[in-house]
């Protein structure tokens, strides 16, 4: 089209914030509903534009097979994790799902002092990659980003322990006129996008 797209990657949280502040974004693609939501209430984004691109999915990950040698989270507490990497769940929808199947499955409070909180979970990833910590809870889709020779173990956390990680894209208001935000829009709601995000372990939400 010969228009580039410019991306800035950040904590759902922090980046609402920033739009609200007057940074310069014409679409705000998060992680969650709430934000995007929020910005329609206060009138920084347009309303009627918000949709939801993608489902999130959360995945117990380790680069190297052990300690996860189990099928199951429930078995979280008998696997030798000393150190557990979690976005911020005051900031990151991942890390609020996180939160609430630990939670769910009785591990939040006997696991509290093992918890290394990443920014956002991008962070998160980098923590577990690292070897830092034992392992991270994160999203499905940065293990398909990985050559899958260095996707290690993973456990698939059950979309029934937390809430729906429902991620919605909307127009900022300063591009409400934009013709070219407004196309890229139209763009993320194609089924060429909606392919790729299937790819990268992403739930599909057609609008």
């Amino acid at each position: 089209t010969g228009h580039s797209v410019v991306l800035v990657a950040g904590a759902t949280g922090k980046l609402a914030t920033q739009i609200l502040a007057g940074a310069p974004f014409d679409i705000f693609l998060a992680a969650d509903q709430a934000r995007p939501e929020l910005l329609e209430e206060k009138n920084a984004a347009v309303a009627g534009s918000r949709f939801t691109y993608a489902i999130g999915s959360l995945v117990l990950w380790s680069p190297d097979k052990l300690p996860l040698t189990g099928t199951a989270l429930g078995s979280l507490d008998t696997m030798r994790v000393l150190r557990l990497a979690i976005a911020n769940p005051k900031l990151a929808p991942y890390g609020l799902a996180a939160e609430q199947a630990l939670d769910r499955l009785g591990f939040l409070t006997p696991l509290s002092g093992r918890f290394v909180y990443g920014e956002n979970i991008g962070q998160t990833f980098a923590m577990a990659a690292s070897g830092n910590v034992t392992a991270g809870l994160i999203a499905k889709s940065q293990l398909a980003s990985l050559p899958e020779k260095q996707r290690g173990h993973w456990i698939d956390v059950p979309g029934t322990l937390h809430e729906p990680i429902l991620q919605d894209g909307v127009l900022i208001m300063r591009a409400k006129d934009d013709d070219v935000a407004r196309s890229f829009m139209s763009f993320m709601k194609s089924d060429k996008v909606a392919g790729v995000i299937k790819r990268f372990g992403y739930g599909e939400s057609r609008p």
